[in-house]
């Protein structure tokens, strides 16, 4: 029953999720208006926002103006629903699992405006500060110490790469938001998760570029070498709280 619940409470909170998704990156309010259409402004019924289901029952369109709709709607609440059901199973129902659903929640957003628009809004960047701080100095994700070890450790160690990147070949190595988003994510995890999060980012996201380039070259295409990186942080971070 409680698997249950967490899944239920998980893809609601997908749902919540996917409008601040579109409504961030929008610069619009996530609380007003109600939830709509993106593409006839119809406000949406009871039955139109059950998350997963009212996409399949409406075949992915709007029941108003028959438009499509995003998949990415679907996909966001689904992954947070598997996401925090494998946290749930690691952490149980403890304040641990409540801090980094917190964590969590900020990471799928932003991985999701990463890719959309290869950008991570700061608005995000401070929520995670504070909050991460603040678990911090209740001591329900790491300590104090190794929390400020941990964001010293994934802003710094990043903005001195990104630095030599644009001294040595005068190209940007790596965005301001990715270092920031670094930092924050060093503050909920500490120094020893936070490194292993880096490597796994670095790892996921090399393998990621390999498989790209060579789709690219069977595909004939041209093969795009700006890659959003916050999603590889994003996923790094949640293998090192599952498992690290």
């Amino acid at each position: 029953m409680t698997y249950l619940a967490v899944a239920i409470i998980s893809l609601l909170l997908g749902s919540f999720y996917n409008v601040c998704i579109h409504r961030i990156q929008s610069g619009k309010s996530i609380v007003y208006p109600p939830s709509h259409c993106p593409s006839c402004n119809h406000t949406l019924g009871p039955l139109d926002l059950v998350p997963v289901f009212s996409y399949m029952i409406l075949l992915g369109k709007c029941r108003y103006c028959r438009e499509r709709i995003s998949p990415r709607y679907p996909i966001v609440e689904l992954l947070t629903s598997i996401s925090y059901i494998l946290m749930y199973k690691t952490l149980g129902l403890t304040w641990s699992f409540a801090a980094y659903s917190v964590l969590l929640g900020i990471l799928i957003i932003t991985t999701f405006i990463d890719i959309e628009q290869q950008i991570i809004p700061n608005i995000l960047i401070v929520i995670g500060l504070v909050t991460g701080l603040f678990f911090s100095a209740i001591s329900i994700t790491t300590g104090i110490a190794d929390a400020l070890l941990g964001f010293c450790l994934g802003f710094g160690s990043l903005l001195i790469v990104a630095l030599l990147a644009k001294l040595l070949i005068r190209k940007e190595g790596m965005g301001g938001g990715d270092i920031k988003l670094f930092g924050m994510v060093g503050l909920f995890l500490g120094l020893k998760l936070g490194l292993l999060t880096i490597l796994l980012s670095v790892y996921i996201g090399a393998t990621y570029g390999i498989l790209t380039i060579i789709y690219s070259k069977i595909k004939k295409k041209e093969y795009n070498s700006m890659i959003p990186y916050g999603p590889f942080i994003s996923v790094g971070a949640l293998i090192s709280i599952l498992y690290g």
